[in-house]
């Protein structure tokens, strides 16, 4: 659902799936229906648009939907295809706020569906090697964790600067990965959050829509983590990890890659994979076979990561250290 720039990636990359397979589509624009129809061979019977998707509930064809629609529409989204008894998987963020977040868990609990979130890092052979490393204790006792996502934005009229598209700026979008980064890194839960905004442009970056946000993370067993979330800066992307007894490092961090890593011990060299190859297969196998990932790629894994940025927000309004109850 959602045939954009990210959707298109998505399918050219399911081409080399062994467990996934496209078969239908869902969009707002019948000029791109009959493209992807043509080049993905869909069949006219699995082509939706946003009226009337919900008769995919009759469509045996379909297992699961991707919804990759601007954040401020996946709620109602996620909810209608729970609704009519299909798998869901979401783009991150998930929803533009922790309660909107949890309205779509209880909705496809009910509905008794899965809710799968596209963490496709979580499937990433250099990032599920610092974490099986960290497991076995190579790096002692964690730390310290920086996480640095930013880019500098295009286009001032897209979806990502609008907030009742976007639920936000930089944080909405690229912010979410050192969130997520942070907790899988580390291995914990963050108990309190601090944070803070820099915004130089005001004109690109309207009301509600930050532009860069400095955040710190503290973890019960006492490591803390220091993240950059911006729109006005490259040659970010870099995740470090350090302990009493080494350190690891990924950059770049999160984008498509290659991912590079490496640890006090030298570099890594994990394969170089198609990030949405791997975790569409991985996916179907938890969908279709009950299979577990390393990391958790559930609604509730989502609703976690909602419940820091909406505290990161307050800390920004307030000034104030925010307690984490995860």
């Amino acid at each position: 659902m959602g045939l954009g720039s990210y959707g298109t990636r998505v399918a050219e990359a399911m081409q080399s799936c062994s467990k996934a397979k496209l078969v239908g589509v869902i969009s707002g624009t019948p000029s791109k229906i009959k493209a992807w129809q043509a080049k993905y061979n869909i069949p006219e019977k699995n082509c939706y648009n946003y009226e009337n998707f919900d008769a995919i509930k009759d469509n045996r064809d379909i297992d699961a939907v991707y919804v990759i629609t601007p954040n401020a529409l996946h709620h109602d989204e996620v909810i209608r295809v729970a609704k009519a008894g299909k798998h869901v998987i979401c783009e991150k963020p998930m929803a533009i706020d922790a309660s909107h977040g949890q309205e779509m868990v209880d909705a496809c609990k009910k509905a008794g569906v899965r809710l799968l979130v596209g963490y496709r890092m979580h499937f990433e052979p250099h990032t599920l090697e610092i974490i099986r490393q960290r497991k076995a204790g190579q790096f002692g006792k964690v730390l310290f964790f920086q996480g640095l996502s930013g880019f500098i934005i295009g286009d001032p009229t897209q979806w990502r600067l609008n907030k009742s598209l976007s639920g936000g700026g930089a944080m909405m979008d690229i912010g979410i990965y050192s969130v997520n980064g942070a907790r899988y890194m580390i291995g914990e839960d963050p108990i309190w959050v601090t944070a803070q905004a820099t915004k130089t442009d005001p004109v690109k970056f309207r009301e509600g829509v930050d532009e860069t946000i400095q955040f710190q993370l503290g973890f019960p067993g006492g490591a803390v983590a220091s993240c950059l979330s911006t729109y006005s800066m490259n040659n970010l992307d870099r995740f470090f990890l350090n302990g009493t007894g080494g350190f690891a490092e990924l950059l770049p961090a999160t984008g498509y890659g290659p991912i590079q890593g490496r640890t006090n011990r030298g570099p890594l060299d994990q394969p170089v994979v198609t990030h949405q190859t791997v975790q569409m297969d991985a996916m179907a196998g938890i969908i279709l076979e009950g299979q577990q990932p390393v990391v958790p790629v559930d609604g509730e894994e989502a609703v976690k990561d909602l419940k820091i940025i909406d505290a990161i927000y307050n800390s920004i309004r307030t000034g104030e250290k925010i307690a984490l109850n995860l």
